[in-house]
């Protein structure tokens, strides 16, 4: 990277002009408002590439490997157990042009989207943001400090970490309260509206404590015009109260130009699954397909489902339209009082034939069946998400996916972006994965990454099928009956999904609808021929039967009689025979077998008549896509596409110099290594840690084992730059404290050459404070007689002075180096095992080694490069699972074995790397990460 490229760049951000809108005013927006809004625009570093396809491929081959030197292995009766058609089932991920990998960025989301706008170009380019920043004030509740536990106290001090939304949040409690908070979010949703594409829109998630405060921000930020709408959804349940509970939470919609915003309407069934199945209001009969009907509480449809339910619509209005007398059932109807027939008599007629006109009371009404449009619009009340927002959290504020899902899929297409400044447990990159599109999520908790991480990496998903794909062009000539296309495909996932769909079925589709008389002039004719026969079967039969619909309701029918009669609408009718509207569903006692038979024919070809019309309306209704509902290839596991987890550190750094020369670590050592020019803000920064360090202290994995110094000095040295005194058992021990940059990686002759300087000064031990630290260094933990301690700093220090100093959080954290040691396994293949991680003791100032408990997870690059880091193995030593629903699905390819390896502290057997160097990377439950590289040769 150019020496240029490493600065960051000042990016400054036009306030909106005050004067256009009312707006809300908070303590310090004046002094805000006279000049533009300046981030630091640092470049982000890739530290990791995740691959999860990498990983199962791996397990696979292992699996595969045993299977080959065993016998053959007893078939598994469950391998299908997830609807799996084939026992080989791929492994697949959707990938997207331009060699796209999704991001995972650890840092303030300030920062990070103004890089992404200013050096990665992708300012315009985001589809969607879903922000869920903290809802309240006192915050402590709303975030996790361990990936272990979700139980976080609202106000225990040992349960609040200092990450930079918590510390905000913890120094607002007692400084400045919601007048930082409004800060904070206008200067976030004022970049981020930078980074939205012009049809993009952003949902901001906010609790009723600030949602009036929050929407009054949007305005003034995104423009009151471009307000699209509030969403209220439930939560699984109110707080304790002594007045009415709150049940709901709120998501605010807004479009960077709402004439433009890109919408995809989403539909609610009519039949409420939360509700026992009871069906939508108004929908109270149901056909039943054979010729019957009856009420809904019928247990036909009440239990058993069977039928379709109905409501009888007007077929009359009070705008002008038609006026005439219609003939049905042996009846005429007229439009009563000032009402108007809303078609005319052509179309009624089709009605008519299509068996979709029935009689009410005194008039005529359309038949119209639930599943015509078997789906309402959605609108913006949610009140079927409870279930989802309290299920299988990982993360003590995780959002529920069906909330999150929603947001993307009314406003994304495939292949399109979705960013989410606020990660928590990773569900928006989560629910963005599953539905096939790119994503960037940034958090500034090591925690959030950690759990996101794992979360991505064990996560199993439907394979849909591809518009843009042979499997897609088949399925999608077979859902609308066509002859399939077959124009060459590329798998672009930017043509979307082959999405199920319902059809719109409306009176005027039915009524212009011509193929019905076709169906009708064809089928009639056998209709006729049964009916034909069952009065000729019945002439003369003793018995009469008594009408119950049409014009000759409440008469009968006398068999023995001959001729006709004319019916109240002028149509002529057998006196001793049935019209077709009075034909019984069953027989009579009494009557004869012919009779019998005739009847049995006759309503058969009236059903086949009837199903034949409605699959002519079906198919020529207009339909409407379910954007939730895509086809899904059984025969496919899909796992998540390859990310990369990002910082504002470098993964390596060149040992060079301020003057760009090159560094010998022996020089280092020796004292000759120069310290860069500290200008005022070098200065200004070291300065603002010195004084959260005397406060804070130094923490380790145990709170006993914490560095609290009882004096903190400055110190003129070349690379220390205080002196600290802390007490060990009962002695005073002095320390040298050694600041690296605030965006930059501290590299090993930067540590040798401190350690040196302590040396020579007196130190005890020296006490390195960084954001980063590259991999060399990681072994590096002593020179001479002085021990180097290597304190990770929180990334919410980048937030300078507006933090409140205090010792209530782990703003510096040393998590000790991981014990590794490399076996030989034979046949040219080794393995790591890792023993635990060394802890150094501040009573006793002796290192010792501490088991594996402490381990949340750790990840091997077996060919390691140098430039980043490659997790090809991944072992959780946690007690989560992030494997389980791959477990069953795969369980056909990958033995029991392979995945027990998962949770180990010593690796799979691998092959010695080409470039003779492996990396082991070791996360705590902190989400505290450190490194080592190996030469394996």
């Amino acid at each position: 990277m150019r020496e240029a490229d490493k600065t960051p760049i000042q990016l400054a951000y036009e306030r909106r002009n005050r004067d256009l809108d009312p707006q809300l005013v908070w303590r310090g927006k004046d002094e805000q408002d006279w000049s533009d809004l300046i981030v630091s625009a640092p470049p982000l570093y890739i530290q990791e590439k995740v691959h999860p396809k990498v990983i199962i491929d791996d397990l696979k081959r292992e699996s595969k490997t045993r299977a080959d030197e065993a016998a053959p292995p007893m078939a598994d009766l469950f391998a299908d157990f997830n609807g799996l058609r084939d026992a080989e089932a791929a492994t697949e991920f959707y990938q997207h042009d331009q060699h796209w990998s999704n991001r995972m960025i650890s840092g303030d989301s300030l920062s990070v989207m103004a890089s992404l706008a200013e050096r990665e170009g992708l300012r315009g380019q985001v589809q969607c943001i879903y922000f869920d920043p903290p809802y309240g004030i006192k915050f402590n509740s709303n975030f996790q400090w361990s990936t272990t536990s979700r139980d976080v106290k609202d106000g225990a001090k040992d349960h609040v970490t200092r990450e930079p939304e918590q510390v905000r949040a913890f120094r607002d409690t007692w400084k400045d309260g919601i007048h930082s908070y409004l800060t904070y979010l206008r200067d976030r949703l004022t970049v981020a509206r930078d980074l939205l594409h012009e049809s993009g829109s952003i949902f901001v998630q906010i609790g009723d404590e600030n949602v009036h405060r929050v929407r009054a921000l949007l305005d003034e930020v995104f423009g009151e015009d471009n307000f699209v709408g509030e969403i209220v959804f439930k939560k699984t349940g109110g707080q304790r109260t002594n007045l009415m509970a709150g049940v709901c939470d709120y998501i605010l919609w807004f479009a960077k130009r709402k004439e433009a915003v890109k919408f995809r309407q989403l539909l609610n069934s009519k039949v409420s699954e939360n509700d026992d199945g009871e069906v939508f209001t108004g929908y109270s009969r149901v056909d039943f397909g054979d010729g019957t009907e009856g009420r809904i509480t019928d247990p036909r449809w009440a239990v058993q489902k069977i039928g379709r339910p109905f409501q009888a619509t007007s077929l009359t209005s009070q705008n002008p339209g038609s006026r005439f007398a219609f003939p049905m059932e042996g009846r005429l109807w007229n439009p009563s009082g000032t009402q108007w027939w809303k078609s005319d008599p052509d179309r009624f007629a089709r009605l008519r034939t299509a068996g979709r006109m029935v009689p009410s009371g005194n008039t005529l009404r359309f038949k119209r069946f639930l599943d015509d449009y078997a789906a309402f619009p959605m609108t913006l009340l949610w009140t079927d998400t409870a279930g989802s927002v309290g299920s299988d959290k990982v993360y003590v504020v995780q959002t529920g996916t069906t909330i999150v899902q929603r947001c993307i899929l009314m406003t994304t297409d495939p292949g399109d972006l979705v960013l989410d400044p606020t990660c928590g447990s990773g569900t928006t990159a989560y629910v963005a994965e599953q539905w096939g599109r790119r994503w960037i999520t940034i958090d500034t908790s090591r925690v959030a990454i950690a759990l996101a991480r794992s979360r991505l990496m064990g996560a199993r998903y439907p394979y849909y099928l591809l518009a843009d794909s042979p499997e897609g062009q088949a399925k999608e000539g077979e859902v609308t009956r066509t002859v399939p296309k077959t124009t060459p495909t590329r798998g672009d996932i930017r043509m979307g999904f082959v999405y199920e769909r319902v059809p719109h079925i409306t009176l005027k589709s039915i009524a212009n609808n011509a193929e019905i008389d076709v169906i009708w002039e064809r089928m009639q004719p056998a209709v006729e021929e049964a009916r034909a026969a069952l009065n000729a079967a019945l002439k003369g039969h003793p018995e009469p039967f008594k009408v119950e619909t049409g014009g000759r309701a409440g008469k009968t029918i006398d068999f023995r009689k001959e001729g006709d009669v004319t019916l109240p609408s002028g149509e002529p009718a057998p006196a001793g025979g049935f019209m077709e509207w009075e034909i019984p569903r069953e027989a009579p006692k009494g009557w004869p077998e012919p009779a019998k038979a005739a009847l049995a024919r006759f309503w058969e070809a009236r059903i086949a008549r009837q199903k034949e019309i409605d699959a002519s309306i079906a198919a020529k209704a207009e339909f409407e896509y379910l954007y939730d509902k895509p086809y899904p290839d059984n025969s496919k596991v899909r796992v998540a596409g390859p990310f990369t987890v990002e910082s504002l550190s470098p993964h390596r750094t060149l040992a060079v110099d301020w003057n760009d020369e090159l560094i010998d670590v022996l020089e280092a050592a020796e004292g000759k290594r120069k310290a860069a020019d500290r200008d005022e803000s070098v200065t200004d920064f070291a300065h603002m840690i010195l004084e959260n360090l005397k406060t804070a202290g130094v923490q380790q994995a145990h709170k006993e084992d914490r560095i609290t110094f009882t004096s903190l000095t400055g110190w003129p040295g070349r690379f220390i730059c205080a002196e600290g005194a802390f007490m060990e058992g009962d002695r005073q021990k002095r320390a040298g404290i050694f600041i690296g940059p605030e965006f930059g990686t501290v590299s090993r002759p930067d540590l040798v050459a401190a350690a040196r300087e302590a040396g020579d000064a007196g130190f005890d031990v020296l006490i390195a404070c960084a954001f980063n630290y590259d991999a060399h260094s990681a072994e590096f933990d002593k020179l001479g007689r002085v021990p180097v301690l290597k304190a990770r700093m929180n990334p919410d220090l980048h937030m300078g002075g507006d933090l409140k100093s205090t010792s209530a959080g782990n703003l510096f954290v040393i998590f000790g180096e991981p014990d590794i040691k490399i076996e030989d396994a034979g046949d040219g293949m080794i393995r790591v095992k890792v023993f635990g991680v060394d802890v150094f003791k501040p009573q006793t100032g002796e290192v010792v080694s501490e088991g594996t408990d402490g381990i949340a997870l750790w990840m091997l690059d077996t060919d390691y490069n140098e430039e980043s880091f490659f997790v090809r193995h991944a072992y959780f030593l946690g007690a989560n699972d992030p494997y389980k629903a791959l477990k069953t699905t795969l369980k056909a390819e990958i033995d029991q074995e392979a995945w027990e390896s998962l949770h180990s502290d010593t690796s799979r057997p691998f092959p010695k790397p080409a470039s003779g160097r492996i990396a082991v990377k070791v996360i705590n439950h902190l989400g505290d990460e450190v490194m080592k590289v190996f030469s394996v040769g």
